[in-house]
């Protein structure tokens, strides 16, 4: 055994440095640092060449979250003390946890670290790691100009704690970063956005004369305005995210923004006032070159590419790129009296440089109708009210998407969503409709030739107003796969019915992976619950009342 050891060994040296950089290149770099860091004199060179050392990540995601790369104090020690000090000149950007981001800091002097990635920090965290007095006069002063950072959101936290505590921590980083150049305060996992609202408490010393590009989660259209009132007076690249689109209260939307030339703004929530808000907040910037508008309307029109090009290309001469998604909603009683999905596209036909899709639909019953637009590839962050009308195509940045129609979802079409959104992390889901097909596949024994759906980074479900069949859509682990640590929201009574009293066999294996259940409805706690789910925090709520079919 030991012979064949020595002799892997010798054959692993033996390797020339161009194959060894190849294997290495494979790996993850801070675990090659870690594993071959001192074996000896060649390999030592080779794992402290700067692609292996001028960025760092200590961080990884384990389902729903990041976590410290670090799995034990060892690994942190050995790091902090012998690796880190020998390859310090050449670290220029750390992603650090917030359990071990002070131990790594505080290890050596790193004389080009220009960029920071600061995962999982809450406001005690924050102030402890920014008021250190070496790193706050020296490397968070002098030398960061990126700044990536994520906030850990306690679940037991308020909503208005939350917020608050976010919007300490960035008034923390814009007093002691002085030099920053750009700035992100947002996270791939949508669950974990934390969002700022800016009041009285904050607003004087919320600003920077440095900053020239910001990525952020504000609350309302009010916080997007002080973001353009002069406070970030060099900013060229603005990237906002809205939770909900209303009148400003005090703020007025005016004044020239001559510096912005990049300008990105979404909300998931429909609006009433686009006329109103968003065209003027956009003829403020003159000299836009690139623009992304990702949003939901309710007017009295469809928005085609008319309007777009009459109301915002038009009037932007530097304008050169522009993406969009925009959901128009009417309410109407004839499908007549609104354009058909071949009158839209016919105002794309001279439309510059993007591949547009557009698409309508009609909802009878609602007497609603809606209509999209978009350009492909897509960079939206949402896609709500998807019907059976869906084009399909890949949208690899959407996280949060629903469903909707007044028309069932067969099994192949919760098949096509998922090849069309393979990253969403939540999935809210409202059909009334039985499925057509579901009768031939039991009577055919075809449950057990379905293909399976996989929801690999699936953290939230809400399936509250729907006919039982997607409850079973979802529950059968002939149907779908969910992964573990997710949160369901669900009618109790429908719930009972589908797992027949929390009996059922085929749903037992997908509700054991739920992490929290919230049931709406009137409830009548079953003694079988909790061991039917034995891994769920189980809460009730009347606030969302499933219709009675």
């Amino acid at each position: 055994m030991n012979i064949n050891m020595e002799y892997s060994c010798v054959r692993f040296n033996d390797l020339p440095d161009e194959i060894l950089m190849i294997i290495f290149k494979k790996m993850n770099n801070v675990e090659v640092l870690y594993s071959l860091h001192s074996v000896n004199q060649r390999l030592n060179k080779l794992v402290q060449d700067s692609i292996f050392t001028s960025r760092l990540t200590f961080v990884k995601r384990c389902s729903d979250n990041l976590v410290d790369a670090f799995p034990c104090n060892m690994m942190l020690n050995r790091f902090c003390l012998q690796i880190l000090p020998e390859v310090h000149d050449k670290i220029k950007w750390l992603d650090l946890e917030s359990s071990s981001m002070k131990n790594v800091l505080c290890a050596t002097d790193y004389p080009n670290l220009y960029g920071l990635g600061l995962y999982n920090i809450n406001e005690e965290s924050a102030r402890c790691l920014f008021t250190d007095e070496t790193l706050s006069s020296g490397i968070f002063k002098n030398q960061i100009r990126t700044l990536f950072i994520t906030i850990d959101n306690d679940d037991d936290d308020s909503y208005e704690d939350m917020v608050l505590s976010a919007t300490s921590i960035v008034n923390y980083i814009l007093n002691v970063f002085t030099g920053l150049i750009y700035l992100k305060f947002n996270e791939s996992l949508y669950k974990n956005c934390a969002r700022l609202l800016l009041d009285d408490e904050f607003l004087p010393t919320f600003r920077s004369s440095t900053l020239l590009k910001l990525n952020i989660r504000v609350q309302c259209f009010d916080d997007c305005l002080y973001l353009l009132d002069g406070r970030f007076n060099q900013l060229h690249t603005l990237c906002v995210d809205l939770v909900h689109i209303n009148r400003p209260h005090e703020i007025k939307n005016q004044g020239d923004l001559p510096n912005l030339k990049c300008f990105s703004l979404s909300c998931n929530l429909a609006i009433s006032f686009y006329d109103e808000l968003i065209l003027p907040l956009l003829y403020r910037m003159s000299n836009l070159e690139q623009l992304g508008l990702y949003i939901a309307t309710i007017n009295a029109t469809f928005i085609d590419g008319n309007h777009l090009k009459r109301d915002i290309i038009n009037r932007m001469a530097r304008l050169n790129q522009f993406t969009f998604y925009i959901a128009s909603f009417m309410f109407i009683c004839n499908p007549l009296d609104f354009p058909s999905a071949e009158d839209i596209q016919r105002t794309f036909i001279d439309f510059p440089k993007n591949n547009i899709i557009s698409y309508v639909d009609y909802f009878p019953e609602a007497k609603q109708s809606q209509c999209r637009i978009y350009s492909y590839p897509s960079f939206i962050p949402y896609y709500d009210n998807i019907t059976n009308n869906f084009p399909g195509g890949l949208f690899q940045y959407v996280r949060v998407i629903s469903l909707y129609d007044e028309y069932p979802f067969e099994h192949e079409f919760f098949i096509r969503i998922q090849k069309s959104f393979p990253f969403i992390e939540e999935l809210t889901v409202i059909n009334y409709k039985s499925q057509n097909e579901k009768q031939s596949y039991e009577s055919n024994n075809g449950s057990q030739n379905l293909s399976l759906v996989e929801y690999s980074f699936l953290n939230e479900l809400a399936i509250v107003r729907v006919h039982d069949h997607y409850i079973e859509q979802f529950l059968f682990n002939t149907k779908t796969y969910l992964h573990n640590n997710v949160l369901l929201h669900i009618d109790y009574e429908s719930l009972q019915r589908v797992t027949h009293n929390f009996t059922r066999e085929n749903t037992q294996i997908n509700c054991a992976k739920i992490n929290e259940l919230k049931l709406y409805g009137e409830t009548c706690p079953n003694s079988s619950l909790q061991e039917y789910f034995p891994n769920a925090k189980i809460c009730f709520s009347r606030s969302i009342l499933k219709d009675k079919k």
